[in-house]
């Protein structure tokens, strides 16, 4: 395994370098000054051999690390094999996937995708045509209750029900049939289900906003209004899911199961884009061949690796390991100098900081980056930590010591 200490001098690549990268890109990033060529476990190297803790892992679609060698074994044989078909033909590899996903998350079907946004725009789909089939809702009037604050994708559909302006602004007209309600407001979303809804869509904890936790009880409410008012709940455990929590989903931290689960991101074990919705039968039947499909989506390349990544949740390591391992962070954050942060949030390996003082989190950022740690800034002034669940103990401590460092400078 890589040490644990991060080297001290900072490559900052130069500006020719850079120009040269984005030269026919285009500029819908503003990524931290550094390159990037080769990871290893919750350890990247940068073009310079500069070594850096990856704090982030690819907003969870890294849950076990860079290139574990379960998952890239995986995919080297299956490359050696077949990598597409489409969905015109059958293929060996797509029943383990669909049938071990399923009985994971305790359900009847799967419909594999590619983003998570196509997965959210599918349990979307799924939750209008449902209420139109099976609750009777005009077809075109079926409405979604959405939390404010929500991350769910960046299509126009999602983005009409984003509150976030950088994500919103200048994507008009906007697609009606959604009613946007205060995260963690029962009341407020119950008042908002009437005759012609047909789902609630949250996010358990809502990562883009800056590892919002709800408050207690919250889900388990959401799921009472759902079951009394005949809703779909629709849960995007997209960044929450598959072991970041500590649970193999974040609603099981109130004992909650959804109608549909929306995944994506680490189910792919950050080789390639995989994500799905998984429901019963009384939901997902409402597609029929040719209502909704996809070109890669469910191919034999994902779906073997889809399916290791199933194999080792259902193993049952990974989720208490990211339950203690998140302890410890959350130990060493409340141990920080009293002053450096404004508050924190911790659930499992998944934690949102907002730094005290006039610093932004981007300015935090690059000073962690100075000093051998990647991490990504949201909203200001809060950062967001999910390191890969293959960090150790004593690379939880380096993280929370450079922390230290980086807030105090």
């Amino acid at each position: 395994m890589p040490a644990t200490t991060a080297p001290t001098a900072h490559h900052v690549p130069a500006a020719e370098e850079l120009a040269a990268l984005y030269a026919h890109a285009a500029h819908n990033y503003a990524p931290l000054p550094v390159v990037l060529a080769h990871g290893e476990g919750a350890w990247v190297t940068d073009t310079a051999g500069r070594r850096y803790l990856d704090a982030l892992a690819g907003y969870s679609a890294l849950n076990f690390g860079h290139r574990h060698p379960r998952l890239t074994a995986a995919a080297h044989e299956q490359l050696d094999r077949l990598t597409l078909v489409s969905r015109a033909f059958d293929h060996d590899r797509f029943a383990a996937f669909t049938g071990e996903l399923a009985a994971l998350c305790g359900k009847d079907a799967v419909l594999p995708m590619n983003t998570g946004a196509e997965a959210v725009e599918t349990a979307l789909k799924a939750a209008r045509r449902w209420g139109h089939q099976r609750r009777g809702i005009p077809d075109g009037t079926a409405r979604v209750v959405v939390a404010a604050g929500n991350f769910h994708g960046r299509t126009t559909t999602i983005v009409s029900f984003s509150t976030d302006p950088d994500a919103r602004s200048g994507y008009g007209p906007y697609t009606p049939g959604f009613d946007v309600v205060p995260y963690g407001d029962l009341a407020a979303l119950e008042a908002a289900i009437g005759d012609d809804t047909c789902a609630v869509l949250l996010e358990p904890i809502q990562g883009e906003g800056g590892v919002i936790l709800p408050p207690e009880g919250y889900l388990r409410g959401v799921r009472e209004a759902c079951d009394r008012h005949g809703v779909l709940f629709l849960a995007d455990e997209i960044q929450s899911g598959l072991g970041r929590t500590g649970r193999t989903f974040a609603c099981e931290h109130e004992d909650v199961v959804p109608d549909v689960y929306i995944l994506g991101k680490a189910l792919g074990g950050g080789i390639l884009p995989l994500s799905a919705i998984v429901a019963d039968r009384e939901v997902m039947d409402v597609f029929t061949p040719g209502s909704h499909g996809s070109t890669f989506g469910g191919n034999p390349l994902a779906c073997v690796v889809g399916t290791e990544v199933v194999r080792m949740l259902s193993e049952g390591g990974w989720q208490p390991r990211a339950a203690a391992l998140g302890a410890r962070l959350e130990a060493g954050l409340a141990a920080l100098p009293e002053g450096l942060l404004a508050g924190f949030r911790v659930r499992g390996l998944w934690a949102g900081l907002d730094v005290a003082g006039d610093r932004t989190g981007r300015q935090v950022c690059e000073a962690l980056l100075s000093r051998g740690v990647l991490a990504k800034d949201t909203h200001g002034a809060t950062i967001r930590l999910a390191p890969p669940l293959v960090i150790t103990e004593d690379e939880i401590d380096l993280l929370v010591t450079t922390l230290a460092e980086a807030l105090a400078d």
